[in-house]
């Protein structure tokens, strides 16, 4: 249901405790206590049945007998009363409920169904509570309540809470929102996210994550979020325990942490390892720091600190700045003879401010350095007050500066001149490195979001129809496993090269086969139980075609002795690769239960398991994110070339790993994909090696992918004055394409059309319109045969997708064609299939031409709070509810 009735929950005008209680210590008591000291400007009423007056306030005996209906309830009363209570406050018009009440999986089911036919939200059950500062609510159970600030916290566990908001008091950090979901029946982390996202008063987002649920609402929810504001998560379990028993290697090595991590580095979210790292996160990023690179200048006045941070440094895998012959001179003119003469920059212990603002100067200019920390160590010839002005007051040539200030006694007044400037402060040069690494790491997860791909092409409709065939011939034939010839033959139909390969039910006809495909052969058990062919002698390679019938019978012979219980089907007979230069790598694919499919990438071969090589990626893939996920891994670093061997071809594995990415995306009956090896080298990519699982799809498999796909069965043609055009989704690698239109259309008619929020005349603004979450947005573009961008309408719907905002853009020569109404009616139609009730667009004054088109199209044109007019379009009178 995601944000809908959350006004009540956020913005309630009158709260109901259910559950209130005059016992010293009971739950009822201190959310008792707690709601009064809240400040909450708002009514606020007690119930309970055995009590008249609560705290010297009145109490009601029932629901019926509250004066008025409560936007909000706060029920903490025995698990029996609460599906009844819940159902009598729905059927009364309350919209919202925290339920404190813990209770086993009957309860919590019971709890949702009674909430559901009123539309009421749950927070809860078996929560600490809700609290927001900035309203003056404090519906929980902590034992404090926090000051008020700009970050959100939202978290699984009510300990985790009471923890953080402990952690945070003694340290003056203040929320906007705290919100403990506990189990989650109804509102969780993608409501969460969704209504944080658009809250003015939050500036960062703090996650504690245990599980998720619901994962492509989970997803677009984090996108979006994540754009807006930073967005910080800590996992609960890293453990491998999640990784499921599988027939793939990729199954096997695809553990349910490192799921989570590719997808919260997918929504452009930052993890960090403990909950104190939180904070350290969101003081970095609440400070606007945002390092383009991951190269660190470090000054300090004590060399020990600096060797320190040094070390933490390069673990966590970043990189000194190298210091330039210049900037290394200049230094030598300012500093003791004794300074380091390199990085990190010791301008020893008895440095002055004066000392520490001539090098900082200096270093300033330096252009191989993305970021600075400044460091301090207390001594007694020093005034460290007067080195954290110096330092405050340093200009560094607008890049990201860090401040570690050690000691404790003599940090006040650091503090306050650092904070009073903006600058993060950290107690420990790890804690700074840390934060530093942090800071590099969430600019390339906002970078890669907004990261132009290269172009790819369709995948010919006759391919993916045969490729259709291919699997349930296979499920026809009461079979989930393909045999190598058969992956194979899948794999040729979506571009990818691969080895020729045959099967054959017998030694002799696997002599026959070898005879007909003639050179270097390898040869291959064919077996439903037997995943690692080589650990039972079920491979033999680099045979002439006439040894290939003993080997079979060799091999015959072996298998049964050493897996006598494994059903035979006969043999795969391949080519070999000669290919003396080319690295083993995996590609391979499998389905998280949580996330669905998710694609893997990495060092390939027998030992794949101990080399342990690996990233993990969610799907759809294109050029972009492809690359980024080759980047990750140990092995890439050998596909870059080394010694003797060049560079491989880089953009034949990236098409591997679309061709597997777009598999997923239009196969959901593929469970498991292995190419295992895939060589490559700088001839290309071929698969040398490949296994499928498929089944059957449920009708949850449809839409299995947490990220909803390119929609490409939505398009259509049309033809406007002679014209012809293709009206399509918008794809990122449009990009280009959009920067076009946008300086082939006027500034007025791109300030009348999206009212200056918007820029497709700059490469930033083009790629952030052609990064679609298709779930929730929609850009249809209508495409002239050469190519061009000749109009966009998009829709940004609202997360129930029951109404949508629109905006249309055409290129400036080409208006007052009928190009507009074209996109717009396919726009209308588009959103309508989605059940959208309606659409509205804000139209400027001085727009006439699109105020024409919207009343000839049927739109309720109103006057909006902003002093526009509002075209609102019926789509689907009788959607949402």
């Amino acid at each position: 249901m995601t944000t809908r009735n959350f006004d009540a929950l956020f913005q309630p005008r009158r709260i109901a405790l259910l559950g209130a209680s005059n016992r010293p210590g009971s739950v009822g008591a201190v959310l008792t206590r707690n709601l009064l000291d809240g400040g909450f400007p708002g009514a606020l009423d007690f119930v309970n049945p055995r009590a008249e007056v609560i705290d010297g306030r009145t109490s009601f005996a029932s629901i019926a007998a509250l004066p008025a209906t409560p936007d909000l309830a706060v029920i903490a009363t025995p698990a029996s009363t609460v599906p009844g209570l819940i159902s009598e406050l729905g059927a009364r018009g309350c919209r919202a409920a925290v339920v404190i009440t813990a209770g086993d999986a009957g309860f919590r089911k019971s709890v949702l169904n009674a909430a559901w036919p009123f539309g009421l939200r749950v927070m809860g059950p078996n929560c600490l509570g809700f609290l927001s500062p900035v309203c003056g609510i404090n519906a929980s159970f902590a034992q404090l309540t926090p000051k008020r600030g700009e970050l959100a916290l939202v978290t699984q566990s009510g300990a985790i809470a009471t923890a953080m908001l402990d952690w945070a008091h003694g340290r003056g950090i203040g929320f906007s929102q705290v919100l403990s979901l506990g189990d989650m029946v109804d509102v969780d982390f993608g409501d969460a996210l969704d209504y944080l996202a658009l809250d003015s008063s939050t500036s960062a987002i703090l996650l504690y994550v245990e599980q998720i649920t619901h994962a492509r609402k989970f997803m677009s929810a984090a996108r979006i979020a994540a754009r807006a504001k930073p967005v910080i998560v800590v996992k609960a379990g890293r453990s491998a325990g999640g990784a499921k028993a599988a027939q793939s290697h990729t199954g096997s090595l695809a553990g349910a942490d490192n799921v989570y991590d590719a997808a919260f580095r997918r929504a452009g979210m930052l993890r960090v390892d403990a909950l104190r790292d939180l904070f350290d996160a969101a003081q970095s990023l609440a400070s606007g720091l945002r390092p383009s690179d991951s190269r660190l200048m470090i000054v300090t006045n004590g060399g020990g600190l600096g060797v320190l941070a040094t070390d933490t440094l390069e673990q966590k895998g970043a990189q000194l700045a190298e210091l330039s012959s210049a900037g290394r001179e200049a230094l030598n003119a300012v500093l003791p003879a004794g300074w380091s003469h390199a990085n990190p920059v010791d301008i020893i212990g008895d440095a002055s401010g004066a000392r520490y603002a001539a090098a900082l100067d200096i270093i300033a200019k330096e252009t191989a350095c993305d970021a600075t920390l400044v460091m301090n160590c207390p001594t007694g010839v020093a005034d460290n007050a007067d080195c954290a002005r110096a330092v405050a007051d340093a200009r560094v040539d607008g890049k990201p500066m860090l401040a570690c200030w050690m000691g404790a006694a003599s940090l006040e007044e650091p503090r306050r001149i650092f904070a009073a400037k903006g600058i993060p402060l950290y107690e420990t040069p790890e804690d700074a490195v840390g934060a530093f690494v942090q800071l590099a790491d969430f600019a390339h997860n906002q970078r890669a979001l907004l990261e132009t791909p290269a172009p790819t092409p369709d995948r010919p409709v006759e391919a993916v129809a045969k490729a259709q065939e291919l699997i349930y011939a296979v499920l026809n034939d009461q079979r989930d496993l393909f045999s190598a010839a058969e992956a194979k033959e899948l794999l040729a139909l979506y571009g990818l090269e691969v080895a020729a390969a045959r099967t054959a039910p017998d030694p002799a006809g696997a002599a026959r086969e070898a005879a007909a495909i003639g050179g270097r052969l390898a040869l291959k058990i064919l077996s439903p139980d037997i995943t690692h062919k080589s650990d039972v002698g079920g491979v033999a390679l680099n045979l002439a075609p006439e040894d290939v019938q003993q080997a079979a019978e060799a091999m015959n012979a072996r298998i049964k002795a050493k897996a006598p219980n494994a059903r035979l089907a006969g043999f795969t007979i391949e080519a070999m690769i000669q290919r003396p230069r080319a690295q083993e790598l995996l590609v391979g694919a499998s389905v998280d239960p949580t996330f669905g499919p998710v694609i893997m990438f990495g060092h390939g071969g027998v030992a794949v398991e101990v080399i342990a090589d690996t990233a993990i990626a969610l799907p759809p893939l294109n050029s972009a994110l492809a690359r980024d996920l080759i980047r990750r891994t140990r092995v890439s670093r050998l596909l870059s070339g080394y010694r003797d061997r060049p560079a491989a071809n880089l953009d034949a594995v990236c098409q591997a790993l679309i061709a597997v990415s777009d598999l997923l995306a239009n196969h959901p009956e593929i469970q498991e994909l292995d190419i295992n090896p895939l060589l490559a080298d700088a001839g290309g990519a071929i698969a040398i090696d490949a296994r499928v699982v498929v089944r059957r799809p449920s009708e949850t498999d449809i839409n299995r992918l947490a990220i909803a796909p390119y929609p490409a069965h939505i398009g259509q043609e049309i033809e406007i004055e002679g014209v012809s055009y293709s009206i399509r989704p918008l794809r990122p690698q449009d990009a280009p394409a959009l920067l076009e239109l946008g300086a082939r259309t006027s500034a007025s008619d791109i300030r009348l059309r999206f009212h200056g929020a918007v820029r497709v005349d700059d490469a930033l603004g083009a790629a952030r319109l052609s990064q679609l979450d298709y779930d929730r947005e929609m850009a249809l573009a209508a495409i002239d045969s050469a190519g061009a961008i000749a109009g966009v309408a998009r829709v940004h719907f609202d997360p129930q997708i029951e109404t949508g905002e629109f905006a249309i853009l055409v290129r400036s020569d080409l208006q007052r064609h009928g190009l507009g109404r074209a996109l717009l009616s396919a726009l209308m139609d588009y959103a309508r299939g989605r059940g959208a009730a309606s659409i509205t667009g804000d139209i400027l004054p001085g727009n006439t031409a699109m105020l024409a088109l919207a009343n000839e199209l049927g739109a309720e044109i109103s006057l909006s709070a902003e002093a526009t007019k509002r075209a609102t379009f019926t789509l689907n009178s009788a959607a949402g509810g």
